[in-house]
């Protein structure tokens, strides 16, 4: 099974284009507020019981979609780069995958932020993630998200990231002026996946 894993801050168009790059290549989508909303209606966010059931899903999903032997699966993330307990998280997902003869491929979108706040209350992004359609609060969670976590690579400081990055096959696409739909392809064209759909 081919893992791509897509990450980058609050409303870059992770999703988006993992839903782009899932209509060329028949990939299917995890992306990560299919766990996080159901669970939100039971437990607080950032609760221990909240990160317990999330993580454990997400690991079980990876796990059978890679024992299934599905072509591929893009999950997409918010991974703080400055934090080691993320960057575990993502090695774990990685491996669950590698394990099973699978291979995994990192994307980073990266938009200034002025776009990504145009881009936090668009309908694709509220009718996906209805925890967002607090506009008020979702802008200010972007912006202190922002501020308290490193969530691109390229700031000029080394994070145990960048050393996970560097082992896999790595594209980082500025995507502030790249559709969706572009941005999809690139990340189609760079790592030569089959494109089964148009």
């Amino acid at each position: 099974m081919e893992l791509v894993i897509i990450f980058g801050p609050a409303a870059v168009g992770k999703m988006t284009v993992g839903h782009e790059v899932c209509k060329l290549t028949g990939f299917k989508l995890f992306h990560n507020h299919v766990l996080i909303e159901p669970v939100l209606d039971i437990f607080p966010f950032g609760s221990p019981q909240f990160e317990r059931v999330v993580g454990e899903f997400r690991r079980r999903i990876i796990t059978e979609a890679a024992d299934a032997a599905i072509p591929g699966l893009v999950f997409t993330y918010v991974w703080g780069l400055d934090i080691p307990e993320d960057t575990d998280v993502v090695a774990s997902y990685i491996d669950l995958v590698e394990s099973r003869g699978g291979r995994a491929r990192l994307v980073e979108l990266a938009a200034d932020q002025r776009e990504r706040i145009a881009r936090n209350g668009t309908d694709f992004r509220l009718d996906q993630k209805r925890s967002k359609r607090d506009l008020e609060w979702s802008h200010r969670n972007l912006v202190e998200l922002d501020s308290n976590f490193v969530l691109n690579t390229g700031g000029g400081r080394r994070t145990k990231a960048e050393d996970l990055i560097d082992k896999h096959d790595y594209l980082r696409i500025d995507n502030t002026q790249v559709a969706a739909p572009a941005a999809a392809r690139m990340i189609v064209s760079s790592f030569g996946l089959e494109v089964v759909g148009m």
